[in-house]
């Protein structure tokens, strides 16, 4: 079976929505210390490149209830009042003087009477109530203000009333005080708890076409007459004291009787003690000049009821909000088709990444990112990185063969020890030449070429990143999460071979997984424990004695902390000479194991230069000062470099740089 449902805006053929943008958005604010659910929230309040946010939606409904107060007053039915009775009295006025056989006495007694009318709208309508009018024209008009005032009370609460009870005839408004009587004796009789459903299906069989919405039961039937009456009564709140008194005294005036404000007071107070939770009490401060009648001023109110839950929904600012809380019909009709369509997209935005695996609840119950999430993280963290290394060379040639080498395209003579296979066709084609041609061909030892590979030991890395107090103070926490998921992932997905272990040191020392430390917030503990650091290093790479050492330290400060033979932290500043003492100590610890050893000094400070430098000389290794930018393809490039046999980083990145068919892709 087929459904079909109005076609509600946006590209029928746009692909799915992208989460590449939002995922890195999220990652970075992750980084940054947010939780990831909070990320995602800052996310949808932004909004993309091309992708209206929470915020900009919400600006526009703040836009809109601002232009509605600023454009509007409430005094547009007595503007209306009293232009038809000026109409009435000035018609008067003519036919008075244009009658020649009235008596002289009753022309000036009635003269008399028009001169000294009321100032005040309701009174003078009042007065003229019993009049007896000699002019027709006078007459309609006069006729006329009551049958405006029933209908705008009307349109109050029925929208669209005073359009249609334009031109009523008696029977009609007799039609409209039975569905008022009907009604109410249908909200009591619900009141008071009895059984409604068959009277609800009488009154809509009998009074049906004054709802044209035509409401399913009593309770939708009721919510959109108490949302209608409970913006009345606003609007009523919203005028100053004196319009309140002369529309009160007018009202009785409608339809030329006080029966239909009776009926009409009946059914705002049924509706009051049936759904007391409306705005009843509420009121707008109205500064324009284009005045609203009853029934447009109502639903003026109504308008800004509807922008102000509308602005509630976009600010999702209660617990457990989600997007699917923002009413889309009501989106549409305030601010029109294309915000609809922006807010529906980021409720799939929503949707997608709560589905995608990219966020996944932990036994807590908060969001986090998964692993799937952090792998897209990484990449495109690298693929920043490779941009960065653009050109640039300087991995360190050392190209050598070796057993364990890969194949480089090329070969060489065989030497005396040499393992490697031979390359055939070479190893013929010099047999050939030499010989001239002559059959059989012969071999002889200088004929032989063997393919050439370069050395490709394992690597065993430890990244040691600073976490003390400065780091975070001076806007160095991001970089240094983003520059250890960059070098996480070329290691898990290029190297494979290669073991990493991330050590986080501030005031104590501590190993990390990956997710753990893209989670950690800025710490505020002083203290720079180096020498924590490099035992777990050390630790690390005696753990794995047939590879490579590699050691990459990522630091702003010099060592201020260090730890005791019982465990316990030691923290001085300015650094105590023992703290330094025990730094280079277990740094000449590392060098024993071989590893090579590269310092990122991050800042400008003289005297921390001077010390990284020494350190970094004590060892045979190296000071990289690169700015917070470049942090990443520093750090990547030493580690790329430290790989060995490499002409270039774009070598060592294979396919994956520069937008090819491997990774990036």
């Amino acid at each position: 079976m087929s459904r079909f449902r109005r076609y509600d805006g946006g590209d029928p053929l746009a692909p799915p929505v992208d989460l590449s943008e939002a995922l890195d958005a999220i990652g970075q604010d992750v980084m940054a210390g947010y939780s990831p659910e909070r990320a995602m929230r800052e996310f949808l309040r932004r909004g993309g490149t091309d992708q209206a946010g929470l915020d900009e939606l919400g600006r526009r409904v703040a836009e809109k209830r601002r232009e509605i107060l600023q454009r509007h007053d409430l005094d547009g039915t007595m503007r209306e009042v009293r232009e038809l009775l000026d109409k009435a009295v000035l018609a008067e006025r003519g036919q008075l003087a244009r009658d020649i056989t009235m008596d002289d006495g009753d022309r000036a007694f009635r003269e008399l009477m028009l001169d000294d009318l009321p100032a005040s709208t309701p009174a003078a309508v009042g007065e003229l109530s019993s009049y007896d009018w000699q002019s027709r024209e006078a007459r309609e008009a006069y006729e006329e203000i009551k049958d405006l005032l029933g209908r705008e009370l009307l349109d109050q609460r029925f929208a669209g009333m005073k359009q249609a009870l334009e031109g009523a005839t008696d029977e009609d408004r007799a039609a409209v005080q039975e569905m008022l009587s009907d009604l109410n004796d249908l909200l009591e009789k619900h009141a008071r708890g009895e059984d409604t459903d068959e009277d609800f299906a009488d009154f809509m069989d009998k009074h049906g076409d004054f709802f044209p919405e035509q409401p399913k039961d009593i309770d939708e039937l009721l919510d959109s007459l108490a949302q209608r009456a409970a913006a009345a009564q606003r609007m009523l709140n919203s005028m100053t004291p004196e319009q309140r008194q002369e529309l009160m005294e007018l009202s009785q005036q409608a339809f030329g009787s006080p029966q239909l404000m009776e009926q009409l007071a009946r059914m705002d107070a049924n509706l009051q003690a049936l759904r007391p939770g409306e705005d009843w009490s509420g009121s707008e401060g109205f500064e324009g000049e284009q005045g609203l009648g009853l029934g447009d001023g109502t639903g003026a109110l109504q308008d800004l009821a509807q922008l102000d839950a509308l602005a509630d929904q976009l600010a999702q600012s209660h617990h457990g909000a989600r997007m699917d809380d923002v009413d889309l019909d009501a989106l549409a009709r305030q601010l029109g088709q294309d915000a609809a369509v922006a807010a529906r997209t980021l409720q799939e935005l929503e949707q997608a990444l709560r589905d995608s695996g990219y966020l996944k609840r932990g036994s807590d119950g908060e969001l986090r990112l998964s692993p799937k999430a952090m792998r897209q993280l990484g990449k495109a963290l690298l693929r920043d990185v490779a941009d960065r290394m653009s050109g640039r060379t300087g991995a360190r040639e050392t190209r050598t063969t070796g057993l364990a080498g890969e194949p480089t395209g090329s070969s060489r003579r065989w030497e005396f020890g040499d393992t490697e296979p031979w390359d055939v066709p070479r190893t013929i084609t010099n047999a050939v030449l030499r010989s001239g041609g002559a059959t059989p061909v012969r071999l002889q030892v200088d004929d032989i070429e063997v393919t050439e590979t370069e050395a490709r030991t394992q690597a065993a890395v430890a990244l040691l990143v600073d976490t003390s107090f400065s780091m975070a103070m001076d806007g160095r926490w991001v970089p240094m999460k983003r520059t250890a998921l960059a070098l996480h992932q070329l290691v898990r997905s290029r190297f494979r071979g290669d073991d990493l272990q991330l050590i986080a040191f501030g005031r104590h020392a501590q190993v990390m997984e990956i997710e753990e430390l893209t989670a950690l917030d800025a710490r505020w503990d002083k203290g720079t424990n180096l020498h924590h650091g490099l035992l777990l290093a050390n630790r690390f790479f005696r753990k794995h004695p047939n590879a490579q050492p590699v050691l990459l330290v990522v630091t702003d400060g010099e060592p201020t902390a260090h730890l005791e033979p019982d465990g316990e932290v030691w923290f001085s500043y300015p650094p105590h000479p023992l703290t330094i003492a025990q730094s280079v100590r277990e740094l000449d610890a590392t060098s024993r194991l071989g590893a090579q050893v590269t310092f990122f000094r991050l800042g400008d400070d003289p005297g921390l230069a001077r010390f990284i430098d020494s350190m970094a000389r004590r060892v045979d290794g190296r000071m990289v000062s690169p700015e917070l930018d470049d942090l990443g393809a520093a750090v990547v490039g030493s580690y790329l470099g430290s790989r060995g046999p490499a002409s270039s980083y774009r070598e060592q990145f294979g396919d994956w740089y520069g937008g090819g068919r491997g990774f990036w892709a």
